[in-house]
């Protein structure tokens, strides 16, 4: 009855499955050069993105169908910061597009939980692809000195955090 909706939401799991991955690669990457705060707002949108998932999957479930579990990309190997803050923002922007078209399709066949999902969704990714831009005007305005600060932020932590060798 459902099967175009059933459809739609596994793909909206493929997509956000290749997200959350690529969100976490990201988080790695930069918490391994120093750069907690971004490598925080990459963690919790993969957090964020796997969400999702699970909505989407009981979704599915419900209508009878199954969980596709794949991701529809690779991980790009990216590890220079502005081009993840482009990457990212681009695919928040994409999934968007995406669900708003979604939802409106789900809505035309007679399935308005379905469409409510996408349109929450779509909620969600404007608010990362705010979080993304946000960052991407930092780094335009402050230069190397906003990852500068971030490393020296995560040095002073730790500092306070060593043993004081008493």
């Amino acid at each position: 009855m459902h099967e175009n909706s059933i459809k739609l939401l596994n793909q909206a799991v493929s997509e956000e499955i290749t997200a959350l991955h690529q969100y976490m690669y990201f988080h790695f990457h930069c918490d391994d050069q120093g750069y907690d705060l971004l490598a925080g707002l990459f963690k919790r949108t993969a957090i964020e993105e796997m969400l999702h998932v699970e909505r989407l999957a009981e979704r599915i479930l419900f209508l009878g169908g199954d969980v596709d579990m794949k991701a529809s990309g690779e991980v790009q190997p990216v590890q220079d910061v502005n081009e993840m803050l482009t990457m990212a923002r681009e695919m928040e922007l994409e999934s968007a597009r995406s669900y708003n078209l979604w939802a409106n399709e789900c809505g035309a066949n007679a399935d308005s939980v379905s469409k409510k999902i996408f349109e929450d969704l779509v909620v969600d990714e404007e608010r990362h692809y705010d979080q993304y831009d946000v960052e991407m005007s930092n780094m335009k305005k402050f230069g190397a000195n906003y990852l500068a600060l971030q490393s020296i932020e995560r040095s002073k932590t730790r500092a306070q955090m060593a043993p004081s060798g008493e």
